[in-house]
């Protein structure tokens, strides 16, 4: 888990600035997990802090983002990898998304600190619509667009049936129940077009709209209830 300075963590609270924090802590006033602490100590999400005698909590409410990922940036919470979503981010709670974009795919993906929604929502048997505009370095033909829409064999496996639709010679449009690893970039590239751009527009319910590149929005109170209205019959785990 990431660590951070006592101090830091005592303010985020919202019990007292930092610089207050560091006078409670030279005081022998803090203690972390029983035991007086000093100045500098570093502290988990799961360390105990009292001041003064009372423990100390910050109540993290669900926090469910709309973010527009831009080209370039990995859907990882591994901090190590440079270009991860989670620092370019920089959301004050830890959050993490819900499935991936890959790294030269751009457009909407779910962020999050509710593990219950991300398990129902990855659950690829709950058909779950997620939308794409792809476009293509060669002209889009009938026949493409009939074998994209009735499966491709990729991966040891055929892709579900999907609904495509062509948007001009090289640009179309697909609408994916299935989350299959780099799975429209393999469906074009075994019918010989090489994806040239893909943007996903589309998850369940919320769309990307006008939401800048880089940007994120939270979700609106309709939105979130439409969205626990479709995933409310989808088991949380595959055991379940």
């Amino acid at each position: 888990m990431e660590s951070k300075r006592l101090n830091k963590a005592i303010s985020e609270t919202g019990f007292c600035s930092r610089r207050e924090a560091d006078r409670l802590i030279e005081a022998g006033k803090v203690k972390v997990n029983g035991e007086t602490a000093g100045l500098g100590v570093q502290v988990t999400p799961s360390d105990t802090i009292e001041v003064e005698g009372k423990r100390i909590t910050k109540e993290v409410k669900d926090v469910y983002l709309a973010f527009h990922k831009p080209i370039g940036i990995t859907c990882t919470t591994d901090t190590a990898i440079k270009g991860n979503i989670i620092d370019y981010i920089n959301y004050p709670e830890r959050i993490f998304p819900i499935g991936r974009l890959d790294k030269p795919s751009e457009g909407l993906i779910f962020m999050t600190n509710d593990g219950d929604i991300v398990n129902k929502i990855l659950r690829s048997q709950n058909n779950h619509e997620k939308e794409y505009i792809v476009s293509v370095n060669r002209k889009i033909t009938q026949a493409f667009i009939r074998q994209m829409s009735n499966g491709v064999p990729i991966l040891d496996t055929v892709t579900q049936k999907c609904k495509v639709e062509k948007l001009d010679d090289y640009t179309f449009k697909i609408i994916l129940t299935q989350g299959l690893n780099r799975q429209i970039r393999r469906m074009c590239s075994h019918l010989g077009y090489e994806v040239l751009r893909l943007k996903r527009v589309r998850i369940m319910n919320i769309k990307l709209g006008n939401l800048k590149k880089g940007e994120y929005r939270h979700f609106t109170p309709k939105e979130l209830d439409e969205i626990n209205r479709l995933v409310a019959g989808s088991s949380k785990t595959m055991e379940a």
